[in-house]
């Protein structure tokens, strides 16, 4: 399986149609090559190694960077949803977003959770 379709398989099962095929598919009508490089380089690469760090883990180190980051309540709602499908808890999805709080300040904190409430 070369990493378009491993990344499309792992998208799949992380988000799928709702949120990850949506993504692509924007991606697709404005920059081809952006799509083409989240399926082959993030989830078919990155998120594949999991003999170093588990995708549990990986996907609660991606919510605390959006986090981090400000802004991406969108994209910390995909990343909780995935999180979530890979066995994180309430607690741990919430205590990683709590992290961040001094170190991004309160605002982005309160922000992110306040965007997962409803997935809980």
């Amino acid at each position: 399986m070369n990493k378009a379709e491993k990344g499309i398989k792992l998208l799949n099962e992380l988000h799928g149609g709702h949120t990850g095929e949506a993504i692509i598919n924007e991606f697709k009508e404005i920059c081809p090559k952006m799509a083409e490089m989240t399926i082959e380089n993030m989830f078919g690469d990155i998120l594949q190694r999991t003999d170093i760090l588990d995708i549990k883990t990986r996907e609660l180190i991606i919510i605390s960077s959006l986090v981090t980051l400000g802004g991406c309540e969108n994209q910390i709602k995909a990343h909780t949803e995935a999180a979530i499908v890979t066995g994180a808890t309430k607690e741990e999805i919430s205590e990683a977003i709590l992290q961040t709080a001094y170190f991004a300040g309160f605002p982005k904190t309160a922000n992110a959770l306040i965007s997962i409430k409803e997935l809980f």
